[in-house]
């Protein structure tokens, strides 16, 4: 493994990234909000909502930095699995505690990089109301801050998660303010964690529900029966 101080490879990411954010932009009518609430150095995590197929491919193409994201490892097979390692993603599995994907998440953010999860775990209504503990970890461990991200329209009521939205079609993607806490050492109780995880899911509920007042937009509900999670 790459030595921490070097995080994670960002050349290939940065590459993806110019070629991808223009074509985003000439498919769909992408608008982005609160931008500017992402620090421009150091460690930070986007936590986002998950609606849709598009949500990753989205995000890492236009986020305001780089972002290497959390992908299942199921993604990670043939081509696509190539493009993922090129731009530094991290594999992770969602049917175990992945250490060695959390190591990857630790090692980007101690080398002041960004890291892109899904708090909710699989792809849904995108309400937040799940909410999975790896964020509070990476938070806690780096104290890095937490940008929330909503995300609307990649996927419309009634779609399954697999579903594409159509050419022209307007996607919302609005950045809230930082949650920061402090970072601790170990050893870290129960009682930190769930305290800390508590702040941090509130704060994400917060920005859902303040993004979707200020765009006086829904979400899409949740996946029909059948539906891949994603």
């Amino acid at each position: 493994m790459a030595d921490v101080a070097q995080g994670l490879p960002e050349r290939g990411l940065r590459f993806a990234r110019g070629r991808a954010r223009g074509y985003f932009h000439r498919r769909w009518e992408i608008h982005e909000r609160g931008q500017g609430r992402v620090p421009e150095t150091g460690p930070v995590i986007l936590a986002s909502n998950h609606i849709g197929w598009l949500d990753g491919p989205l995000l890492v193409a236009t986020a305001p930095r780089p972002p290497h994201a959390m992908v299942k490892e199921e993604e990670f097979a043939g081509k696509t699995g190539h493009l993922l390692r090129l731009v530094g993603q991290i594999k992770v599995s969602r049917s175990r505690t992945d250490v060695g994907a959390i190591r990857q998440a630790v090692q980007a953010l101690q080398a002041g990089q960004c890291v892109l999860l899904y708090p909710e775990g699989t792809r849904g209504d995108g309400e937040m109301t799940s909410f999975k503990g790896g964020v509070t970890y990476l938070a806690l461990v780096t104290g890095a801050p937490v940008v929330p991200v909503a995300i609307f329209g990649t996927r419309q009521p009634g779609e399954p998660g697999e579903a594409r939205p159509a050419r022209g079609a307007r996607l919302d993607i609005v950045y809230g303010e930082p949650i920061r806490l402090p970072m601790q050492g170990w050893p870290r109780d129960r009682g930190m964690m769930d305290d800390a995880g508590e702040q941090i899911h509130d704060h994400l509920l917060a920005h859902v529900s303040r993004a979707k007042d200020a765009l006086k937009r829904d979400l899409p509900g949740p996946l029909p029966t059948g539906s891949s999670d994603g």
